[in-house]
């Protein structure tokens, strides 16, 4: 018996974890599905690519993709202690402020949620009015610092846009150099952040190889979970609260075989409902990306990564190109000018990115192209079987909206045009796989032909639906849910960094501390 049950140490199980058992009167048991993070490909940044399809990657696929010509969509999601953020390209976004003004909800605006923020950050840069430091989590400028990288910046201002230092600052919008979840050039996770430095606490107990298959309920309350480990079924129990972390894809699923969910579904598998909630694996988002991709002659690109030298440069120095993220530049811009924000994350890699990530270089390159960050198109994630351990049926739903498919063809126009910029005119040699032309009906071919997710899904449990402002499962006692599903729309940018902030304000909410305010003293705690 423990006083809350984790279930899911990934972005926000690990920040839980640690946060709650600071109190050393409350028991915490973290449970991860995954192994350890010890693997070396995990803290090594440049192999985060090497992680994918492996027993660390839930290795999740869309359903037929109906308007993507039915192809099936790879979705990489970490089975490991630190989850997603010990497999991701590190990338420090939180996204724009009217990200968090427009969900409205109580506590959850962007004044609201930058102390949070701001407090689990140690940024190298020092502390600001945007930034802070102290902080659990490492946040640090690329030590790769490849040409290409430079040279896509360079060449997106010679295309007539800013250029910014700080995509975390006052202003979004512009291109530069992105900032990462790294320090002294390895991969910062929210694992290594904040699960490390508490495993030794006698009240936090962390169960890894652990796969949860249902929440126990009793008379409309959540007091425990059961799973597998291995042959053995084990049983863990909450006197307090049960909180799921399971990300946009578990977290719904888990939800479902436990009997919240929408009814006609569950009772198609025979699965008891304790609440019909049909909103449960609904509103599910994601940022789609448009890959464009250009191959060239110079010796710069990450296939040069293996050499000794630079091997020895990253064990003596932590720097160079084993320390690269994938997306080490980007920008955000607008489609429209009359947007209230940027629609568009560009993410620039000096590497040849295909399939998805999953093939394999074959030129140097540099990749890079347009991330549609406000999708109007929604998807589900819904049970495929009653069996636990059987992957959900995942359905993105990618360009339904036909708004969606004509700004991804306006933002691949933008692509196209910087890779015409004198900056770039050493590393456009070629390019990989183009469109038939640049008419508007060919972009869209090749949108739907090429386009695949950046792997931001988010939305399926949101706040005002499934759970309320404090995140407890609505109709359901004991229950919480803290991960990227609980956002009702999702941010403008990578969702690793708002994840954190929701995880370290849930804390708060959980042992019903005084909500942190900018200027606090708390503020540094």
């Amino acid at each position: 018996m423990y006083d809350y049950v984790i279930v899911g140490a990934g972005s926000a199980g690990c920040v839980l974890a640690a946060r709650l058992s600071e109190d050393p009167d409350v028991s915490v048991c973290l449970i991860e599905a995954g192994p350890r993070d010890t693997a070396d490909n995990i803290h090594v940044p440049v192999a985060f690519g090497r992680l994918f399809r492996t027993q660390l990657d839930w290795d999740y696929d869309t359903h037929e993709e109906p308007f993507l010509g039915r192809r099936r969509i790879y979705l990489p999601r970490g089975r490991v202690l630190g989850g997603t953020s010990s497999t991701n390209t590190m990338v420090y976004i939180r996204g724009n402020r009217i990200d968090f003004d427009e969900w409205n909800q109580p506590g959850w605006g962007f004044e609201d949620l930058l102390p949070y923020f701001k407090r689990s950050e140690d940024n190298e840069r020092g502390e600001s009015a945007y930034h802070g430091v102290g902080g659990p989590l490492a946040v640090s400028d690329g030590r790769s610092n490849n040409p290409m990288s430079a040279a896509f910046v360079e060449a997106a201002e010679q295309a007539g846009f800013a250029r910014t230092d700080d995509f975390n600052g006052a202003e979004q919008e512009g291109f530069g150099f992105f900032q990462l979840t790294q320090r002294d050039g390895r991969r910062c996770s929210t694992s290594t952040a904040f699960l490390h430095p508490a495993l030794n606490r006698p009240n936090l107990t962390v169960e890894t190889n652990l796969q949860v298959h249902r929440v126990l309920m009793e008379n409309g309350r959540a007091v425990g979970v059961t799973g597998h480990r291995l042959d053995e079924t084990l049983t863990i129990r909450a006197e307090r609260e049960v909180i799921l972390c399971g990300g946009a894809y578990n977290s719904p699923q888990l939800l479902q075989l436990s009997g919240i969910g929408p009814a006609a579904l569950l009772g198609a598998f025979g699965i008891e409902v304790v609440l019909d909630q049909p909103q449960v694996g609904q509103n599910l988002q994601d940022h789609v990306l448009v890959p464009l991709v250009f191959t060239h002659s110079q010796p710069v690109s990450l296939l040069a990564a293996n050499q000794p030298e630079y091997f020895e440069q990253f064990m003596k120095e932590g720097r160079g190109p084993l320390t690269a993220n994938g997306p080490e530049a980007g920008g955000f811009v607008r489609t429209d000018p009359g947007l209230p924000a940027p629609d568009v994350e560009f993410l620039a890699a000096p590497v040849m990115f295909a399939d998805s990530g999953l093939g394999t270089p074959t030129h140097h390159a540099i990749s890079y192209g347009p991330s549609m960050i406000r999708p109007r198109s929604r998807g589900s994630v819904l049970l495929a079987l009653d069996d636990p351990t059987a992957k959900p049926k995942i359905s993105h739903n990618y360009f339904a909206e036909q708004a969606d498919l004509d700004d991804a063809v306006a933002a691949t126009r933008i692509g196209l045009d910087i890779a015409r910029q004198k900056a770039l005119e050493l590393y456009n040699e070629e390019q990989f796989a183009p469109p038939a032309s640049d008419s508007t009906e060919d972009l869209r071919e090749y949108v739907r032909q090429y386009a695949h997710s950046i792997f931001h899904p988010a939305g399926t449990c949101a706040m005002g639906a499934v759970v309320d402002a404090d995140l407890r499962v609505l109709g359901v006692d004991g229950l919480r849910v803290v991960d990227a599903s609980v956002m009702p729309t999702l941010i403008r940018g990578n969702p690793n960094a708002p994840v954190i902030a929701i995880a370290e304000k849930a804390a708060d909410v959980i042992r019903g501390r005084t909500p942190l305010r900018p200027g606090t003293p708390a503020m540094a705690s």
